[in-house]
């Protein structure tokens, strides 16, 4: 090493030391892109947002047209020429991390939101909001889970509750995630603060933030990011939360958050913290992690049994219904979807069944005395 490289080592750990007793956090300042181009409200808004996080440590290159004192600023002139900067300067190792207001991930990779639950000011983390971890449902709110899990571990939550948004795909990610944990895949579940209990949360439990990690699937995620963001601003702009997320996905290993045109200075600047909290937790190694867990604990091999199990029950024939009973056990957990197939599957085996809606959502009612036998059949179907 030369006389020259040892000075500037010397200079950097000095500035690393500084910005360790300024901001309490010290190591490497992590390095974020900011694009400005596309916002709704102006690159005077972004900007404000890159000068908040700058004042706490975080080097942040802002993409754009306009700069301002305390952040580089990289002059681009169109989207397409700021996300071809953007890529080159991650790519390069010249930055850690980027914060855009678009990016076409690739099929297995969707965004981890943190948004503020607005009854306790708890932070939820919404699995996910933005993109498309797998064509099947099912499989996408599963991976959605993992990638809940990646998300706030590397943010500091060492042992994250999940909790599953009352939502279409709910009950059968629920089981396939048991069946995970069962396999010793490390993941806890939640518990609604509804008077039912269970891992499947309630919209109550949105608003108070039950668990740390609410997984749902990518359309209903976006929604409630955008509800939760800009409710105080009549929807107009969002102004509270740190955007839509990271986009996590098994061998992705470009560290891009997303937020909205309509993110307003807070959420951005949060968008910002959010990356650099990402950068400094090692979100791929613990992304990793997971992942090689998760696969250890038979996720593939669940997913794809699951699938085999689902298609008999399109192609089977019509099946009469046994002699009707008086039905008065009602056998919840069964997805909206599958419900008359699970009750063609108990016909099948001589039980009488209806199905119906109750205040939580779809069942099945049997007579009180084949409860069991019906509970043993809807298992064996993959119903339960």
């Amino acid at each position: 090493m030369s006389n020259k490289d040892i000075k500037v080592s010397i200079a950097r750990l000095f500035e690393e030391m500084a910005t360790g007793l300024e901001t309490g956090s010290f190591g490497r300042k992590p390095k974020i892109i900011v694009t400005g181009h596309g916002s709704e409200h102006g690159e005077d808004n972004v900007l404000a947002g890159c000068r908040q996080a700058a004042a706490k440590g975080i080097d942040v290159i802002y993409l754009g047209t306009k700069s301002i004192e305390g952040v580089e600023t990289v002059e681009v002139a169109t989207d397409d020429e700021q996300l071809a900067k953007m890529e080159e300067l991650l790519d390069a190792g010249e930055a850690d991390a980027a914060v855009a207001m678009h990016y076409p991930f690739p099929i297995g990779v969707s965004t981890v939101g943190r948004v503020i639950a607005p009854s306790t000011g708890k932070k939820l983390y919404l699995a996910t909001t933005t993109g498309t971890s797998a064509t099947d449902r099912i499989e996408a709110m599963v991976k959605n889970a993992v990638a809940g899990i990646i998300t706030a571990k590397a943010s500091g939550i060492e042992q994250p509750t999940v909790g599953i948004l009352n939502v279409d795909g709910a009950r059968q990610t629920e089981i396939v995630l048991n069946q995970l944990k069962e396999n010793g895949y490390d993941i806890h579940f939640a518990t609604s603060g509804r008077a039912d209990g269970g891992a499947v949360m309630r919209g109550n439990d949105v608003l108070r933030g039950t668990p740390d990690i609410m997984v749902t699937d990518s359309l209903t995620g976006n929604v409630l990011t955008k509800m939760m963001s800009a409710q105080a601003s009549g929807g107009s702009i969002e102004t509270a939360g740190d955007g839509y997320g990271p986009g996590i996905g098994q061998g992705h290993k470009r560290l891009v958050m997303i937020i909205s045109r309509a993110s307003g200075t807070p959420v951005i600047e949060g968008a910002i913290t959010f990356a650099a909290e990402l950068v400094k937790g090692g979100v791929f190694q613990i992304a990793e992690a997971e992942y090689k867990a998760a696969e250890a604990a038979g996720l593939k091999k669940i997913l794809e049994a699951r699938k085999k199990q689902a298609a008999p029950a399109a192609e089977a024939e019509e099946v009469k219904a046994p002699p009707k009973e008086v039905v008065t056990y009602e056998l919840a957990g069964i997805e909206v979807m599958d419900l008359e197939d699970a009750v063609s599957k108990l016909w099948s085996k001589g039980i009488y069944a209806e199905s119906g809606m109750g205040c939580t959502g779809p069942i099945i009612r049997v007579n009180e005395a084949k409860t069991d036998d019906a509970e043993a059949v809807l298992k064996e179907a993959g119903f339960r």
